[in-house]
């Protein structure tokens, strides 16, 4: 079972978005279960069960992981083919969003138009790598940073352009052969408390409240180096 997986299909999308379903996959995602263990933990008749983890099936969201005699029955085991899913803008593909059509460093709706498209882009890797049997080098940072005030907020955005900006006319080399481009995204919003998800973000445009103190900046060795930070076909 992989932690996570991407769904790029819009029918997939719309199957694992049914409530019905969507419970399925997080029981099945606790360990293997057969239609008849499912029904009285959804509390539905086996065949419905069963109905909606064929179409589960036909969209590659669970898969068979055994089978088993019960009497004169033998009943088909199934199990989620990831532990979490995320879906790709590609499954509304005519209104996905698009960053390029415009530029504001400063909107947050530009921010989740580079963050839609950066799970458009990492899920089609992904996806790729695995059906090709080859490794994925990736890397991500984050962390978090607790600002005193809004105006230490926009100095520490302008260093950061200048350092990222240093680093990429550093680097870049347009001219390699055989060089792959890369992309690069760097984000900062303010932190939402686990009280508070999924609601509207209470504080005032400019603040950055206290939300726990300065936490070092986490991330990996480069994918590169770690072995274990590759995707790989399962």
């Amino acid at each position: 079972m992989l932690d996570v997986t991407v769904i790029e299909d819009a029918e997939a999308a719309a199957a694992a978005l049914d409530p019905v379903r969507a419970r399925l996959l997080a029981e099945l995602a606790a360990g293997p279960a057969s239609a008849t263990m499912l029904a009285g933990k959804v509390g539905l008749p086996r065949q419905k069960v069963n109905y909606h983890l064929k179409t589960l099936e036909r969209h590659g969201l669970v898969e068979l992981a055994g089978e088993r005699r019960k009497g004169n029955v033998t009943e088909r085991l199934m199990r989620a083919t990831a532990a979490s899913y995320v879906i790709s803008p590609l499954a509304l593909a005519a209104v996905q969003p698009d960053p390029d059509r415009f530029r504001d460093r400063m909107s947050a709706r530009w921010l989740l138009a580079l963050g839609a498209r950066l799970v458009r882009d990492v899920g089609t890797l992904v996806v790729g790598a695995a059906r090709a049997r080859k490794r994925l080098a990736t890397y991500a940072l984050d962390g978090e940073v607790t600002f005193g005030s809004a105006a230490d907020r926009a100095a520490f955005i302008a260093e950061l352009t200048a350092g990222v900006a240093a680093l990429v006319d550093k680097y870049h080399d347009g001219d390699a052969a055989g060089g792959r481009p890369h992309r690069i995204v760097v984000a900062v919003h303010p932190a939402v408390r686990p009280e508070a998800a999924g609601a509207p973000a209470s504080e005032e445009a400019g603040e950055v409240r206290d939300a726990g103190g300065p936490r070092a900046l986490t991330g990996a060795a480069p994918a590169d180096d770690r072995p274990e930070n590759h995707e790989t076909a399962r």
